[in-house]
């Protein structure tokens, strides 16, 4: 026997085919181009899209529902009409709170449901439309904002998730496809209009592909950008952690275990402060303006009449409840009195038609899990953390979706379906 021979490592993630990540990424660099050619067909066509919404909005009435609403302060032209007819349709329901924090900043107390990353965004593409300031009012330069960053956003989450799913399936045709369904999906118009979703998608997916090229730095910063834009990138905290601890059970064979468990105890403390950072910084800054005394900004008369008349809570008025916490978490806050997300708060018969439009997504996670569980019932009990009793069965189903690698994606579906189905809107 050869002494210089590898020897032969027979753990679960060994399992995989061979993969160069510097050269077999992703053969099929025609379906690469086919995706990024759709996604811009579907969400990003400055003519079509333009006239369809426009066309759609026109004819359709809107519903005249308690949403919010705010006035138009800025005196609006022709060209600004314009704009307003053919982009108005991006600004409906939550896509007026994330324009108002743009243009105003967090004024009222239930803004703060919506995180300052997407804003953030906006902000920076309206300063590229300072040379139009004289044609176009902050509105419009805003919603043109969002027309472009949104469809661009929507390219690059296309192509990041065929890229991830490249790395995780090692099948470019799934992978392909898997990009294809999530451009044709119903709610891309999540997407194209005034919401964060394409954002989100965007850096959650790159920073799931960098984790899965071993880029844990990169992927960290990118799931905090994430959890800046969204809040439910806090979840995302998990696939750091499972990488981390399949990283200290490989290495157990071959390093001081004692050792190997203070450094994975730091990458844990680590990666949930990088994480949760963001999201402690925007709670912190909302305690500043209602908490504490001498912060509040002062507000135009129009919207200090707005809030009056609906009942919205700005920093002038009473201390609210919240502040008095031990722990003061606007954002909890918010939920529960605002938007009434709780356990089984939802579960009221006039919701049955929502939840029968949240049905088909919640059959499929269910069908896959139990697909999953059956086929890998070892992996699934030891969380993908320790070698595998029967090696000869996971190399048989070792591509596409039954890959050892999807355990912990599948993990995260599931947890977001058990979560969203028991607290909060199930429609969304």
């Amino acid at each position: 026997m050869d002494r210089h021979r590898r020897p032969v490592d027979t753990s679960l993630w060994s399992l995989r085919p061979e993969f160069d990540p510097g050269k077999e990424e992703c053969k099929s660099g025609h379906e690469a181009e086919t995706v990024v050619l759709l996604s811009i067909s579907l969400v990003s066509s400055p003519g079509d899209g333009a006239l369809c919404q426009a066309f759609f909005n026109a004819i359709i009435p809107d519903h005249h529902a308690e949403a919010f609403s705010p006035p138009r302060l800025a005196p609006s032209g022709c060209v600004d009409q314009l704009v307003e007819g053919l982009l108005g349709g991006l600004s409906r329901w939550d896509a007026e709170h994330f324009l108002f924090i743009a243009e105003h900043g967090y004024l009222y107390e239930h803004n703060f449901a919506f995180f300052p990353g997407f804003p953030l965004a906006l902000l920076v593409g309206t300063e590229l439309l300072r040379p139009l300031r004289g044609l176009l009012n902050q509105r419009s330069c805003l919603l043109i904002s969002v027309a472009s960053l949104n469809s661009l956003f929507s390219i690059l989450a296309a192509v990041a998730l065929h890229d991830l799913g490249c790395l995780v399936l090692h099948c470019p045709r799934q992978a392909f496809y898997a990009a294809l369904l999530f451009c044709l999906s119903p709610a891309n118009v999540f997407l194209a209009a005034g919401y964060s979703e394409a954002l989100f998608a965007f850096l959650t997916f790159s920073s799931m592909g960098q984790l899965e090229r071993g880029r844990g730095w990169i992927s960290g910063l990118l799931f905090a950008l994430a959890t800046g834009v969204r809040s439910n990138g806090l979840v995302s905290v998990g696939f750091l952690l499972h990488s981390q601890c399949r990283g200290f059970f490989s290495s157990l064979v071959v390093s001081n275990p004692l050792r190997q468990f203070f450094k994975l105890v730091a990458s844990v403390c680590l990666s949930f402060l990088t994480l949760s950072l963001p999201f402690a910084l925007f709670q912190y800054y909302a305690y500043t303006q209602f908490c504490l005394s001498g912060s509040a900004r002062s507000i135009r008369e129009p919207l200090v009449q707005l809030a009056m008349d609906k009942g919205y809570r700005i920093a002038e008025g009473n201390e609210p409840p919240w502040c008095s916490w031990d722990l003061p978490l606007i954002y909890s806050y918010i939920q529960d009195v605002y938007w009434n997300v709780g356990f089984l708060r939802y579960y009221e018969f006039k919701q049955v038609p929502n939840f029968l439009l949240a049905a088909p997504v919640a059959i499929l996670v269910s069908w896959a899990t139990w697909t999953y569980v059956t086929t890998h019932p070892w992996l699934c009990l030891t969380l993908g953390l320790r070698r595998n009793k029967n090696s000869k069965t996971l190399e048989k189903s070792s591509l596409g979706f039954l890959s050892p690698q999807v355990f912990v994606y599948l993990v995260h579906a599931v947890s977001l379906l058990l979560f969203g189905g028991l607290c909060m809107h199930i429609q969304m």
